[in-house]
């Protein structure tokens, strides 16, 4: 049986939580700075994410690690504190979800370096960099692995690698973002990206991110259709796209169209359905609404 689907023990669509980055933005975090950060210097602000997520009906909570590599911590000059920012981090959201009897993903991000011939980065060095990370947030209690918003099947490889060499006994999901014409930046399609990824070892494959939920759908679609073996599927949308208001930034997505877009999702066979930049825990109360009604 699929790692994932024992792990969550139900055969139905299972929610996950939605943005984390801009949820914090919009309870004060300024641009500029690593919403890792606080995870250190506001932890209270982190915890209350997790709480209206978990209130909100989600089954999994994401650890606060988006940008949680080395590399990405150096650019905010943290990356000596690599382990104590994921750690922490997985602490967070262990301790809410232990109150709700709820799961923790141990979110990987990319790293922000392009792997060799495109960039200087190794197979090898992205590998690394992800079990260091990684080795962290398991000491911090995650019972699953979240890598997501990758455009290259080379930095997923090393990821899944990382976990294998990690975290061999948890559950691993790999997601990437199609959002140059329904395929990746580095021109994977979805289907493909699914078959790879299965056979690579993942549990579970989808795409987050994007344009919208109108793409998202359609590039469902496009997994559903390459599905194979017993791998789980994944969608997480943006709650569609940044609009200008004022001197501020809303995404043009509602709570009702998320919880429609969460209802075509099960249709076509999606397994995990959640949010990603911009939607907030009334996108996830609305989509917990639809897929598990009262």
């Amino acid at each position: 049986m699929n790692r994932l689907r024992a792990l969550l023990r139900t055969d139905g669509p299972v929610l996950l939580d939605g943005g984390m980055g801009t949820l914090l933005q919009d309870s004060g975090l300024e641009d500029g700075v690593p919403g890792e950060l606080w995870n250190l210097e506001n932890p209270d602000a982190v915890r209350a994410a997790h709480t209206a997520y978990a209130s909100a009906g989600a089954r999994l909570l994401t650890t606060n690690t988006f940008g949680g590599t080395r590399p990405r911590l150096d650019l905010h000059g943290l990356g000596d504190r690599v382990g104590e920012v994921n750690r922490t981090a997985a602490r967070l959201a262990r301790s809410v979800a232990d109150e709700r009897g709820l799961l923790v993903a141990g979110d990987l991000g990319p790293t922000g370096e392009l792997l060799a011939p495109l960039g200087t980065l190794t197979r090898e060095e992205a590998q690394a960099l992800f079990a260091e990370q990684l080795t962290a947030l398991v000491e911090g209690g995650i019972d699953l692995v979240l890598v997501e918003t990758l455009s290259d099947l080379g930095e997923a490889d090393a990821a899944l690698a990382a976990a294998r060499e990690v975290a061999p006994g948890l559950p691993v999901a790999v997601t990437m973002s199609f959002d140059t014409n329904l395929r990746t930046m580095m021109g994977v399609r979805p289907g493909d990206a699914v078959a790879h990824l299965a056979a690579a070892g993942a549990d579970a494959a989808g795409a987050n991110c994007g344009r919208g939920p109108a793409e998202m759908e359609i590039i469902a679609a496009e997994m559903a259709q390459a599905r194979t073996d017993d791998v789980l599927l994944v969608a997480q949308s943006n709650a569609g796209l940044p609009q200008v208001v004022g001197d501020h930034f809303e995404y043009d997505a509602t709570a009702g169209d998320m919880a429609a877009h969460a209802t075509r999702l099960a249709e076509l066979g999606i397994d995990l359905v959640g949010g990603c930049c911009g939607s907030t825990p009334e996108h996830i109360a609305a989509m917990s609404a639809t897929l598990i009604p009262a």
